[in-house]
């Protein structure tokens, strides 16, 4: 069985991850809370250890767990499932958009409500400090100092690990890391979704992991992979006795070391698939193809 380890590593703030990696948004939309607790523990014993999440990952409609009445978050889901957690092991969460106390969706913008946010992680996730909080900006460009700067004070007073940003221009990178180390860059970034290559590339030069979302869902975003690809991701995949999906996810993994990959899936099966994709090698003609 193929291991996330496949992939090589990349070193995430002060501690070495694997670059294949899991995202947790795809966990909540199924009742079933023993699949998602399945698909969190099968994907450590895979070495899968950098795992993403968010303040406003949360089931839709507001399903309840029936045992605690609450809404469903995928935090919890994955204390439920990894807690107490192997110290190898590297979470990400993410600040900005989130729910109010009411349940209201809020996008947090003072320092009292990214407090409160950061807080709850922390006790969603039953951790004493936060091994990365990426700011989740809701508009490119603008000055981000105010909210990064909050997110540093709390930094500084031992809540968080290291820092990042979400949906980020350059500019807003070099601004915040004025102000404190930005250690990673979270953007949507895939096959046919590629407005960011420019920062992919800037971000290895400032030794900053570039870690993208939608790499399988591309264009199709949040409605998920779209069964239509195009002919060279077909026939490369053929060539490899693999599914385009694979394909996808190892293209993302060979567009430079600091880049990482985190695919959400909410099957076991499409799981091992997944991490399957991190001992894939492309030819240059390949990439040639692809690209």
């Amino acid at each position: 069985m193929i291991t996330a380890d496949a992939a090589g590593t990349w070193t995430l703030g002060d501690q070495t991850v694997n670059r294949m990696g899991f995202g947790s948004m795809r966990l909540t939309p199924n009742p079933d809370l023993a699949v998602a607790r399945e698909v969190l523990r099968r994907a450590v014993e895979l070495g899968v250890n950098h795992i993403d999440t968010a303040a406003f990952y949360v089931s839709p409609g507001g399903i309840l767990d029936v045992g605690t009445g609450a809404a469903r978050f995928a935090t919890e889901l994955i204390r439920a499932a990894l807690s107490p957690y192997d110290p190898s092991l590297f979470i990400a969460t993410k600040v900005g958009p989130g729910l109010l106390p009411s349940g209201e969706f809020e996008i947090a913008d003072t320092p009292v409500r990214l407090r409160a946010q950061v807080e709850e992680n922390l006790r969603r996730l039953g951790v004493d400090r936060l091994d990365l909080v990426n700011l989740r900006l809701t508009r490119r460009g603008g000055s981000i100092a105010d909210r990064f700067a909050a997110l540093a004070a709390l930094r500084d007073e031992g809540l968080i690990r290291h820092l990042g940003l979400s949906n980020a221009t350059l500019e807003q990178v070099d601004e915040a890391s004025a102000i404190a180390p930005v250690v990673c860059v979270q953007n949507s970034f895939a096959l046919d979704l590629r407005r960011d290559e420019a920062l992919a590339r800037a971000s290895a030069v400032r030794d900053i992991a570039f870690v993208p979302f939608f790499a399988i869902a591309g264009t199709s975003r949040e409605d998920g992979a779209s069964p239509v690809t195009d002919d060279a991701v077909t026939s490369v995949a053929a060539a490899h006795g693999v599914t385009p999906h694979q394909v996808r996810l190892a293209w993302t993994l060979h567009q430079g070391d600091n880049v990482l990959a985190i695919p959400g899936t909410g099957d076991v099966s499409h799981l091992e698939q997944n991490i399957a994709a991190a001992a894939l090698r492309f030819t240059p003609e390949e990439l040639a193809r692809l690209n």
